[in-house]
């Protein structure tokens, strides 16, 4: 079954693979027609659904898509669906991540909680749409740590772990990501409906 991971995010592409390897999963790349979806929605839902609907109905095929992003309780649950335009799409995450741990310093680790949010939306050409969320808690650190991940992961520490994400591996974060938990249960809710 082929189902198009609408992304353009490497990351995130390597992520859905990694957990879907039984579906021939495609990305946007696969296809010659260049789709730009708005995301204006005020929740990480609405900007998935949009995000796959649109897709879907465009290129009569079956569509994951995904939004997602870091909330931070100190910044008042910023930079929310804004995550990836946070300070602007073309800042790097470097500056993002400093930025960020530089808001909470001197703040001490029991207000330095935060969580990635990641809603999936599967939108099928028939009409038929279904959502699930996933999230993982931790806290942000007090500086930039690993390699691994992208995005917001050197910052996002996980203390029952005593590592940031970015210092885990493929498949310890495919265990425990945002991600991960929601294309899980967005293929649970699949399965269920006799879908995949």
């Amino acid at each position: 079954m082929d189902i198009l991971f609408a992304t353009s995010n490497i990351g995130k592409l390597k992520e859905a693979k990694e957990i879907l390897g039984s579906y021939n999963i495609l990305s946007l790349s696969d296809f010659d027609k260049k789709i730009e979806v708005v995301e204006d929605g005020e929740t990480f839902e609405e900007n998935a659904v949009k995000k796959a609907t649109e897709i879907s109905r465009i290129l009569n095929i079956p569509v994951l898509a995904d939004d997602s992003g870091l909330e931070v309780d100190f910044l008042d649950k910023a930079p929310g669906v804004l995550s990836a335009r946070f300070m602007g799409e073309d800042t790097s995450y470097d500056i993002k991540n400093q930025y960020i741990i530089d808001k909470l310093d001197g703040i001490e680790d029991e207000r330095r909680t935060a969580r990635f949010v990641c809603a999936i939306a599967y939108a099928a050409p028939d009409g038929r749409v279904f959502t699930a969320r996933g999230t993982i808690e931790g806290i942000i650190g007090r500086s930039i740590v690993g390699g691994n991940g992208f995005g917001y992961d050197p910052i996002f520490f996980v203390p029952s772990l005593g590592k940031t994400t970015a210092e885990l591996s493929m498949e310890e974060k495919n265990r425990i990501s945002h991600r991960g938990n929601a294309l899980r249960a967005i293929c649970e809710a699949l399965r269920r409906e006799g879908i995949i």
